[in-house]
């Protein structure tokens, strides 16, 4: 599964957002996603995808996530 697919998946599921509306260029802000959010969907994502998610700066976008995410893999 793609990444930017398993970000939808936990988006639709942990917050109700509709997966059509998340796109690259999707800022977190204009999906509603605060930093509580973004700590349980960070923890869900590093299960998923059994990786370590650490604490990035500047992932603004689910695009920029979407590298990040790929370049520990």
């Amino acid at each position: 599964m793609a990444t930017i697919d398993v970000i939808k998946e936990v988006l639709s599921d942990n917050l109700d957002i509709d997966p059509e509306t998340v796109t690259p260029e999707s800022t977190l802000e204009s999906l509603g996603i605060d930093s509580l959010d973004m700590v349980e969907m960070t923890c869900d994502i590093e299960e998923k995808l059994d990786i370590e998610f650490g604490e990035p700066e500047g992932l603004d976008t689910i695009g920029a996530m979407v590298e990040y995410i790929d370049s520990l893999k």
